[in-house]
C-alpha cells in the first residue's frame, strides 16, 4: 500500500510539473505603445477624459513568431504599464494627481486597464497598477482604443505628451 502511495505521488508531481513546463513554453510577451496628450487647458482637481488614436496590435505576427495563433490563446493579462513624459522632456509627474487607463474595442466593452492615484512622483516615469482583468479579446483584435482619465493637481502651461508602454503576458494552448 505504501509503495502505491509513493508511486501515485510521484506520477502526480511529474504531471503537475510538466503542465507548468508546457505553460512556460507557451507563454510570451506582447508589447505595445501609444501616446497620450494632456492639453494645457485641462482643469485642475477635476477628472478629464483623453481619447487616444486606435492602437494597432501586432498580435497576429507575435502569435505566429511564438508558433501559435489567436484561437489557441487562452489567457492575456497586462504585465506592466509604464508612463513616461516625452514632451516637454524636462517635465516631471508632479502636476498629476491620478491617472486611469481603460481599454475597449468595437466588439468589446470598456474595462479598466491600469491606474495610479495620489501620485507623488518627482520623476518623468511612473509605473501604473495593473488590473488583473482577462484581455484576450482586446489583444486578439486588430485594433483597440485606450481612454485615459487624468486629474491634475496643478495647471500645465504647455501640452504634455505621455508615452504609455504596455507589456502583455500571453499564454496559449498547445493545440
Amino acid at each position: 500500500m505504501k509503495s502505491k502511495f509513493i508511486a501515485l505521488t510521484l506520477v502526480m508531481s511529474i504531471f503537475l510539473t510538466s503542465c507548468d513546463a508546457v505553460d512556460d513554453l507557451l507563454t510570451f510577451n506582447i508589447s505595445n505603445e501609444t501616446s497620450i496628450k494632456i492639453p494645457s487647458t485641462s482643469p485642475i482637481n477635476l477628472p478629464s477624459e483623453i481619447i487616444t488614436p486606435e492602437v494597432t496590435t501586432n498580435s497576429s505576427a507575435e502569435f505566429e513568431n511564438n508558433k501559435t495563433k489567436a484561437s489557441l490563446v487562452k489567457d492575456v493579462k497586462l504585465r506592466s504599464l509604464k508612463l513616461s513624459i516625452s514632451d516637454p522632456s524636462d517635465k516631471t509627474f508632479t502636476f498629476l494627481k491620478s491617472v486611469h487607463l481603460y481599454i475597449s474595442t468595437t466588439n468589446s466593452d470598456e474595462i479598466e486597464l491600469a491606474y495610479q492615484d495620489n501620485i507623488m512622483a518627482t520623476t518623468n516615469v511612473i509605473d501604473l497598477i495593473c488590473t488583473d482583468k482577462k484581455l484576450d479579446q482586446y489583444i486578439k483584435a486588430d485594433k483597440y482604443k485606450i481612454r485615459t482619465q487624468v486629474t491634475l493637481k496643478e495647471s500645465v502651461t504647455k501640452d504634455v505628451t505621455l508615452k504609455a508602454a504596455m507589456s502583455f503576458k500571453v499564454t496559449a494552448d498547445p493545440f
